[in-house]
């Protein structure tokens, strides 16, 4: 295990009914920035709950965040926060709403003299940020607690993160109740968002760190037997431990001390860029090819991987690569397909153009080893077809 130094400052509010706490979390006479995305809010209650918690605050609405949170949306949102100058926003939804908040948190204090774009990259040091909250209205991406975000810019198609600190959520709610009205496309993303967050975290090869492995283990364990329940008739038990296992998989914790492979969502967000696909959908035709592609360097883990979460028996490569097809099994289980044929792509013309943007945004030396190359990523999304 690496050394490493762990701090997340996010108060994190679990249950039904905790979108109350609103009302302990944001000072009497506040200005409040609403954000939130295309209104579903207003059909599942959560819109009212917040209304009613903040009862006492001056609240200015925002609404039409993306999936995919595009940065000439979010501007608008950032001309917004700088006329009425909030003391705190509220990022009401998943995880695209939650990345949307903060870089409107970030770009409201920026001068406005400088692109805002320039904090997408970490292009720009960051002075201040408007204090943020969120309510959680889909488990997937950890977002509402934790210090990174993703920026779409579909007219030069970039979909490029940033991290800081300053944009840190300073709580979160999370309410499971909230999930029984998400459809199933939804809930398959969500689960499969989650799941490979985890695995790139953890399938990289072995480096003694039992505590995060067993971590990352039972998150996909949980994942994997409860994620088909919210597909198949869900119960409230399943809600609240697949909402639980979102938020766990990039709290921090998983990844502390341990390799990282960051690969699958380097090349996920290059396909999403080009083709509109939703970030899920990516991960799932990305991550089984890119195993396929490393599997020896991955061996040990994959075989670990294999025996804990799959419960599978054997040895060497054959259990690393049926731990392989039991994840993709999983994610076609969750409905999210793992071909690119699937969605209607040519993976060979989507190899190239990938691989062209991976070059122009200098994502050259990928993976836990830095040795994967723009060309070893075509031949992946070339074997994803």
């Amino acid at each position: 295990m690496t050394p490493f130094t762990f701090h997340n400052p996010t108060r994190l509010h679990f249950g039904a009914g905790q979108i109350a706490r609103l009302a302990d979390e944001i000072p009497a006479g506040s200005r409040v920035l609403l954000v939130y995305g295309g209104g579903s809010i207003k059909k599942n209650g959560v819109y009212d709950q917040i209304r009613t918690a903040l009862a006492y605050a001056d609240i200015t609405e925002f609404s039409g965040i993306e999936p995919n949170p595009e940065f000439d949306t979010l501007m608008k949102a950032v001309e917004i926060g700088r006329e009425i100058q909030p003391d705190w926003i509220i990022a009401a939804g998943g995880g695209s709403v939650s990345d949307g908040a903060k870089f409107i948190a970030a770009a409201i204090e920026l001068d406005p003299a400088i692109d805002p774009w320039l904090i997408v990259g970490n292009r720009i040091k960051l002075e201040k940020a408007v204090p943020l909250g969120v309510v959680l209205t889909l488990p997937a991406t950890g977002s509402e607690s934790n210090l990174a975000s993703v920026v779409t810019r579909s007219a030069t198609q970039d979909k490029l993160s940033f991290k800081n600190p300053l944009v840190f959520p300073r709580f979160a709610v999370l309410d499971p109740t909230v999930m029984a009205s998400l459809p199933p496309r939804q809930l398959g993303n969500g689960v499969v968002d989650a799941f490979v967050h985890t695995t790139e975290q953890y399938l990289t090869y072995p480096a003694h760190a039992r505590i995060q492995d067993r971590l990352a283990e039972g998150i996909l364990a949980t994942l994997a037997e409860l994620g088909p329940e919210l597909l198949d008739g869900v119960h409230e038990e399943a809600r609240a431990n697949v909402m639980w296992g979102a938020n766990q998989a990039l709290f921090g914790l998983v990844g502390v001390g341990q390799p990282q492979d960051w690969a699958t969502h380097a090349i996920g967000h290059e396909l999403t860029a080009l083709y509109g696909l939703d970030h899920a959908q990516t991960l799932a035709v990305t991550l089984p090819a890119l195993l396929r592609h490393c599997v020896d360097e991955k061996e040990a883990k994959l075989v670990q991987y294999a025996r804990r979460v799959w419960g599978l028996s054997g040895e060497g490569r054959e259990l690393a690569l049926a731990a392989i097809e039991a994840t993709a099994a999983f994610f076609e289980r969750m409905g999210v397909p793992v071909r690119l044929s699937a969605h209607g792509i040519n993976p060979q013309e989507a190899a190239k153009k990938v691989e062209e943007q991976l070059i122009r945004h200098g994502r050259t030396a990928l993976g836990e080893h830095g040795r994967l190359t723009p060309a070893d990523c075509a031949a992946i999304v070339a074997a994803s077809g």
